[in-house]
């Protein structure tokens, strides 16, 4: 569900001085960021393809963090919260530099690495470039910070599988359009998915998806990307969603992260279990799939999720990857996958068995398409 409604007060906010941002003058002045069509079912939501520069983007709204929401679908969309009410006047440089450390570290832990962190967004925030931060450069960049998506864009830019950030206005944000926004190349439309049996949706995603080695190498891009959040350079990170839905690929056929509202910061996940009550594993979970175990006697969360992301990389891949497979690889790569998703998130297991499954799942497809055109 979207609203355009919202764009008028974003201008007028922009025009008052109240909100700054790199895409304000595109949006409001020169009108060469146009929304053309909406890409959203939910209120809290608000997605839209777009057109900057004549360029096709992705346009993002700052509502309400989809996996807190789901947890409450009575939720109201959150534009009218939106006060851009911090920092206060009177904030001095230092000080903000020091609500920003503060603010990651709650998010993603005590990481030694964060004031470079601090200093690409103090650099992104200075729109006009003349070495400062004004009072509405630091609100915007700070109201889009308490989302969650453009924190972890902001955390792992310098990874080649999120969408690249292109700019903002407020809370509004704009990334690269991925071209091919599911793992199998195309998606059933929504009004279709619970009229068709299941084995249907199986043969339609087999019908358009790339050819093996194609797959095979989007594969070897799902998995690095599970390597690189495993200990990021600031902190570790949990995929809390894992569907063909929220990954795809770019022409060139490389992995990427579609939709980065599913993924978790370690943080996140430990404050949500943190002394939380519990009957049975599914009162500790965060999102969709992110489940702890439940201490019975003492009713309480324990603190290691059960699954981790590369188990689940795997369930999604087993379909993905052995679907017309080579005949001479087809029976080792089942085996290593059926290793893959027995892994469990307890720390004594992820650093060496980990590491050895990960790496021998890469080599395992490598060799297969190393040499070739799709390599």
């Amino acid at each position: 569900m979207c609203d355009f409604v919202f764009l008028s007060p974003q201008c007028d906010q922009y025009k008052k001085g109240i909100i700054s941002g790199s895409s304000c003058k595109d949006l409001c002045d020169d009108h060469t960021l146009v929304f053309h069509q909406c890409l959203s079912s939910s209120p809290t939501h608000q997605v839209y393809r777009g057109l900057w520069r004549d360029r096709e983007v992705i346009i993002k709204c700052g509502v309400e963090e989809n996996l807190k929401a789901e947890s409450n679908p009575d939720a109201s969309p959150r534009r009218e919260l939106v006060l851009f009410d911090k920092p206060t006047r009177g904030t001095s440089m230092d000080e903000f530099k020091e609500m920003l450390l503060n603010f990651l570290k709650a998010k993603l832990g005590d990481q030694t690495s964060l004031m470079v962190l601090v200093g690409r967004i103090l650099a992104m925030a200075d729109v006009n470039g003349d070495g400062k931060v004004s009072l509405a450069e630091a609100k915007s960049i700070w109201a889009l910070l308490q989302l969650n998506e453009f924190l972890l864009m902001l955390s792992l830019h310098e990874k080649e599988h999120t969408s690249q950030l292109l700019g903002y206005c407020g809370d509004l944000y704009i990334t690269e359009k991925i071209p091919h926004d599911s793992l199998y190349g195309t998606q059933i439309p929504t009004f279709l998915q619970t009229l068709l049996p299941s084995p249907i949706h199986t043969m339609v995603h087999q019908w358009f998806a790339p050819a093996w080695p194609r797959r095979a190498k989007i594969a070897i891009g799902m998995l690095e990307f599970v390597e690189e959040i495993f200990h990021g350079t600031y902190g570790s990170f949990f995929v809390c969603e894992t569907s063909f839905k929220n990954i795809g690929y770019n022409d060139k056929y490389d992995f990427k992260v579609v939709d980065l509202r599913k993924v978790a910061t370690e943080m996140t996940i430990k404050d949500f279990l943190k002394g939380r009550h519990c009957e049975q594993n599914s009162d500790c979970t965060y999102g969709r799939d992110c489940t702890a175990a439940c201490d019975k006697l003492m009713k309480q969360c324990k603190n290691d999720v059960i699954q981790p992301n590369l188990a689940k990389a795997c369930k999604l891949m087993q379909d993905y990857l052995l679907y017309g497979s080579p005949s001479d690889l087809k029976e080792e790569l089942q085996k290593q996958l059926r290793t893959c998703m027995t892994l469990s998130g307890l720390a004594s297991q992820m650093e060496v068995h980990h590491s050895l499954i990960l790496n021998n799942l890469k080599t395992l497809l490598w060799k297969k398409i190393s040499n070739t055109k799709y390599s």
